[in-house]
């Protein structure tokens, strides 16, 4: 039976992971980077800049800056198509799907981490400002 997390919790798991990346040694990826990474190992291929660009709804220069990225990392490479020479396919890396790994580990702490903390009211809540005022 699948766990079905509240929506506050959802953005703890975020947050936390997001916190854990940007306090890893090493680089961190923007949200754009890291969206292109994640559509390129989460779902099946074969992964071209103009598919990118389609499924997360920008432009291709932008699948080309963030392909750019990954690709100094050695998260992703790409390589031309040789069954069609004008279409670059994307493809994944031993380093990328160790990343993937580190990534789904710092989600799974985070979890852990989201479920043992009491619930708050967040910041801005109605509640919050009544109290205050």
């Amino acid at each position: 039976m699948p766990v079905h997390n509240a929506p506050d919790q959802l953005l703890g798991i975020l947050r936390e992971t997001i916190v854990a990346l940007v306090r890893r040694d090493g680089h961190d990826l923007s949200a754009r980077q890291l969206g292109v990474f994640l559509t390129v190992y989460m779902s099946d291929g074969p992964h071209t800049v103009r598919g990118l660009a389609a499924a997360l709804n920008v432009s291709k220069p932008a699948i080309t800056r963030a392909l750019d990225r990954l690709g100094e990392l050695d998260l992703a490479r790409r390589k031309t198509d040789p069954q069609d020479r004008r279409s670059v396919l994307v493809q994944r890396t031993v380093k990328g799907n160790g990343f993937l790994r580190e990534v789904r580990g710092m989600m799974v702490e985070a979890d852990k981490t989201t479920r043992t903390l009491a619930p708050s009211e967040p910041a801005n809540s109605e509640n919050a400002a009544r109290k205050a005022g």
